[in-house]
């Protein structure tokens, strides 16, 4: 057998999951845990060394802190970045699964992100007459 022919030593192991943001993460819908839609993932929180910058050899990989979600159609639209306050933070420890979904661990009820169908549901479509009830 010729040396290129030799078979590569095993890659070292990872502690946890290497994740693709752009593949595995971003525009996700986010589950709760009982499979009720909560938000999409419109951006990242994340920490460690600066991603523009030349990353030396040896430096931990940055870390998935927190899924950001809110009001970010217009500056998709026409560019920038919405302000930091106006984006919910969904905290990354919350997050039970990553898959073609976003599953947390918690109920998504109380969470900040799903506040507007929280409101149109009891604004405007409880007003509408069988709009109380899950249709049988």
């Amino acid at each position: 057998m010729t040396s290129a022919h030799q078979q590569l030593p095993p890659a070292p192991p990872v502690a946890g999951r290497i994740l693709d943001a752009q593949v595995h993460l971003m525009d996700r819908q986010v589950l709760d845990h009982d499979g009720v839609p909560v938000t999409t993932v419109d951006d990242l929180e994340v920490t460690g060394p600066d991603l523009d910058a030349e990353i030396p050899p040896g430096t931990t990989a940055p870390v998935i802190t927190a899924l950001l979600t809110g009001a970010v159609l217009g500056t998709r639209i026409f560019g920038g970045r919405p302000p930091s306050s106006r984006l919910i933070r969904l905290p990354w420890k919350d997050v039970a699964e990553v898959g073609v979904v976003l599953r947390l661990g918690i109920k998504g009820e109380p969470l900040d992100a799903s506040w507007v169908e929280r409101w149109v549901r009891d604004k405007i479509i409880a007003r509408i007459p069988g709009g109380r009830h899950d249709p049988r």
